[in-house]
């Protein structure tokens, strides 16, 4: 009986750890799980400079939380692009409805994700924007996957990671609730998607990453946790970064 205690021990701290961080997106604002889509707010946010003022080119990544229950755990990320001297913004991302799943159409850059307000993880403006432009249009109709699996991938946050490896200009450390962005394309082994250091992963459930930007994360079943030392932070299922420092992209 009492050799069976620390056994139940571990397993109630582990449970904990993995359902804490959800519990507590339940009781925030940030997840609406009584909200129908299709009277969600898709309303800009004003994060993006509006085209028609902005003759240089202009790249920005965006992460918001998932619609309904998926957004206790995961966020949804896209990349939107305006090339320099034009009327709108391009936003190329991967979804469950469309087919093949990724999609590159003119569109809001910043609208809100079925009601769930975005955060800007990256924002690029002028010649950096320019050239990011021209490998991300050259690169879109190479993305390998034409189907969406919500877990562990090929998803949406899968395209953006894999985009980000592939472009130097985008350098972001995409967001630990982005289950999906260790969705390797082939193989185990590849740089981090800020490119600053390397991960391990199995089809995107199981993994760990040691880089720069990024810190420290293990990645189990999907659900990552990690130390960021270079943000002052720790990354928890669920929550995400908690800490005081900067991430990189956006505040840099």
């Amino acid at each position: 009986m009492h050799a069976a205690r620390p056994g139940l021990i571990s397993l109630l701290l582990v449970t904990g750890m993995l359902v804490s961080g959800p519990l507590f997106m339940l009781a925030s604002d940030e997840v609406r799980l009584g909200t129908p889509w299709h009277a969600a707010d898709r309303s800009a946010t004003g994060l993006a400079p509006a085209a028609a003022e902005t003759p240089e080119a202009v790249v920005q990544i965006y992460a918001a939380r998932a619609f309904s229950w998926r957004g206790l755990f995961a966020v949804h990320t896209w990349v939107a692009t305006k090339a320099a001297g034009a009327p709108h913004y391009s936003v190329h991302q991967v979804t469950g409805w469309n087919r093949p799943a990724l999609t590159s159409r003119t569109g809001l850059p910043d609208r809100r994700w079925v009601g769930a307000t975005p955060d800007l993880l990256l924002d690029l403006r002028g010649e950096v924007a320019a050239n990011a432009i021209r490998r991300i249009d050259r690169l879109l109709p190479q993305y390998p996957y034409a189907d969406y699996r919500i877990w562990p991938g090929p998803n949406s946050n899968t395209f953006t990671a894999w985009l980000v490896r592939r472009v130097p200009e985008l350098h972001v450390a995409l967001p630990a609730t982005a289950i999906g962005k260790d969705y390797l394309d082939g193989g185990v082994l590849a740089r981090a998607p800020s490119g600053t250091g390397y991960q391990l992963s199995l089809f995107g459930a199981l993994g760990v990453l040691a880089a720069q930007d990024e810190g420290v994360e293990i990645n189990l079943l999907g659900l990552v946790w990690g130390l960021d030392p270079k943000a002052l932070s720790i990354k928890w299922p669920g929550l995400g970064r908690v800490g005081f420092g900067q991430p990189v992209g956006a505040g840099d």
